[in-house]
């Protein structure tokens, strides 16, 4: 007699390929139209699910597992975070918690090298002087930047992502400096030509550019607050691809608006997908709507993550990429 398939609840639509081949290996229940769960739905879903396959757009927290089913054994979530997930909780219930990590780094990393390059080059203010016809020519005057070769990168956060950043980084010539919960090890700083700052408010006094690349977590809520955004120079830039949460929005644009930052290069938003207008309204400012890791390419890695996880757990053996609450 065939083995029983795992039902496998996925709560927004993914690459054709990854969903034929979930298809192929469980009984899986497909979002078809898109649209995010409501609490309801999310509440049905993990009543019904042996595997839940949320994303950051599903918030599943202590109240939702409460009502888990007793079938309910992981939550394979498709994507690098797993701030939408109480981990905790889902631990403590027996409930494993797998991520995608690794698969989006060299996506996300581009991504941010192009806010580093268009932000202190004014690209989105030179569209749209092309847009509202406002180009009468050149003048050796008109809409100057800042060049970045020669400009100190403060990198919060060394994982994959920050260290694909630094390599980036250094091709275009930026000295490279970094802050990390732990120092890295002395070949990749060597190679990298990285230099370790213990305090983050000594590295944010002294850069060029800032870009964070560490995960959200209580302890990074605000972790860019008001007073620290205050120690940046004013011709100083910040890059956002990591976590909305992790900068003090509102500070940073009244520093922006009063001069005492240069600009910022914004993926992420502190209330997603509510954008702050004045943030939107700010020429010194570069919004992008959550692309950092939007390729075809990185899409289905990370639905071929999930896939692994699920099989691997659901034959007996660890999941490669299981979260447990010691790693948060």
């Amino acid at each position: 007699m065939p083995k029983k398939k795992p039902v496998v609840v996925v709560t927004r639509k993914l690459p054709d390929v990854v969903e034929t081949r979930m298809r192929e290996l469980f009984d899986t229940r497909l979002n078809e139209t898109d649209t995010p769960f409501s609490q309801a739905e999310l509440v049905e879903a993990v009543k019904t699910a042996d595997v839940l396959v949320p994303t950051v757009t599903d918030r599943i927290d202590a109240s939702i597992l409460a009502q888990a089913g007793p079938n309910l054994k992981m939550i394979a979530n498709f994507g690098n975070g797993v701030d939408n997930i109480d981990v905790v909780t889902a631990n403590n219930r027996g409930i494993a918690v797998t991520n995608t990590t690794g698969v989006m780094t060299e996506d996300t990393a581009d991504m941010t090298m192009a806010l580093i390059l268009a932000v202190p080059r004014r690209l989105m203010e030179g569209i749209k002087k092309i847009e509202n016809k406002e180009w009468e020519g050149w003048s050796p005057q008109w809409m100057l930047g800042h060049r970045i070769w020669g400009k100190r990168l403060g990198i919060i956060g060394m994982g994959r992502i920050g260290q694909a950043v630094a390599r980036r980084a250094k091709a275009f010539g930026m000295s490279i400096h970094y802050h990390n919960r732990i120092r890295e090890p002395l070949d990749v700083e060597e190679r990298l030509e990285a230099t370790y700052w213990e305090s983050l408010d000594q590295m944010l006094a002294r850069m060029d550019v800032i870009t964070i690349h560490c995960p959200h977590t209580p302890g990074t809520y605000h972790l860019l607050s008001a007073r620290r955004l205050k120690l940046m120079k004013p011709e100083a830039y910040l890059v956002n691809t990591a976590r909305g949460e992790i900068v003090d929005e509102n500070a940073l644009i009244r520093q922006i608006e009063a001069g005492e930052l240069a600009g910022a290069g914004l993926d992420v938003f502190e209330h997603e997908p509510a954008v702050n207008p004045r943030l939107a309204k700010s020429d010194k400012v570069l919004l992008m709507p959550h692309m950092g890791s939007a390729t075809i390419e990185g899409r289905i890695d990370m639905g071929e993550k999930v896939i692994i996880n699920i099989k691997a757990f659901m034959d007996g053996h660890r999941p490669p990429d299981r979260v447990l609450p010691s790693m948060l």
